[in-house]
């Protein structure tokens, strides 16, 4: 596939400034921010003191004492805000650039051309090395400069089409607030979660789920035969509930779904018949928990 890019209109940047910055996101977010490097981003997310989801970012580097974290555009000021409660007397300013930097997905076969680009942040996505590059430009500038160095421009819908076979999340598209846990939702394999930077928000129960294998459900890929069914509609096996629709297209989509049923089947969804896949990167415990 020839690299194009796709503008994501529904992800935008807080900026965390200052010499305090790489320790002040340390105590809070789930990856070690001490790895993050010029071109090198780390994805990671914010929990509440319980180990429940609130925001997913990437942390990447802008460079002059400056962390861009690129995140969900409509729940970016919410979140700005909270990182400000948390500031205290650390030498960091958090600032909401919503409106001042726009961001982009650039994925194909030579997507890494893209990294390097002058006037602008890039990064390999941390995910998987499918999902490309990220750009972070200047509001209203990225399409322009994209397409200057050869790169054709998409829809959305190009990326998700991307994404959605993967298995990958999209923020709160995905991962219910408040409620969803980490490995539930892939963040282990993708590289989302440092097990060895210490304490952090919500850790403890993170770190139990894994170490004590807690984990009884999945987000998956699946296949769609049928009409697809809105996100929130339940995934039935037998007449029992054992999952919930999460975002999709197409014939595509993400679903939560108990581990058994995911591998016996067969399930549905409305009026569709749902087919779970397993993505290479995901691992499944051999024998899950009823």
């Amino acid at each position: 596939m020839s690299s194009q890019f796709s503008l994501l209109p529904h992800r935008s940047v807080i900026s965390v400034a200052g010499a305090d910055r790489v320790e002040f996101l340390q105590g809070l977010i789930s990856n070690d921010t001490r790895k993050v490097a010029p071109g090198h981003a780390v994805w990671a997310a914010l929990l509440t003191p319980q180990g429940r989801f609130l925001n997913d970012m990437f942390v990447v580097d802008a460079g002059q004492d400056v962390f861009y974290l690129e995140t969900e555009r409509e729940r970016a000021p919410a979140l700005a805000r909270k990182l400000k409660m948390y500031t205290l007397r650390s030498k960091v300013v958090v600032e909401d650039r919503s409106a001042a930097l726009e961001v982009a997905a650039v994925f194909g076969d030579d997507a890494s051309r893209a990294l390097g680009l002058e006037n602008v942040v890039t990064f390999a996505d941390p995910r998987l090395p499918t999902l490309g590059v990220r750009v972070i430009a200047a509001a209203g500038q990225a399409a322009t400069l994209l397409a200057a160095h050869g790169l054709s421009e998409a829809p959305l819908a190009a990326y998700d089409a991307l994404r959605l076979p993967l298995g990958v999340p999209d923020g709160s598209r995905d991962l219910q607030v408040e409620k969803a846990l980490l490995l539930e939702n892939g963040f282990d394999e993708l590289n989302g979660v440092d097990w060895k930077k210490g304490c952090y928000m919500g850790q403890e129960l993170t770190a139990r789920t894994k170490y004590r294998a807690l984990i009884k459900k999945r987000l998956f890929p699946v296949r769609v035969e049928g009409t697809l069914p809105e996100a929130g509609t339940p995934v039935h096996q037998n007449g029992e509930e054992v999952g919930e629709v999460r975002s999709g297209m197409g014939d595509r989509a993400l679903a939560m779904l108990k581990l058994e049923a995911a591998r016996t089947g067969p399930l549905t969804a409305g009026d569709a018949r749902i087919v779970p896949e397993i993505p290479t990167w995901m691992r499944l415990p051999e024998n899950p928990s009823p």
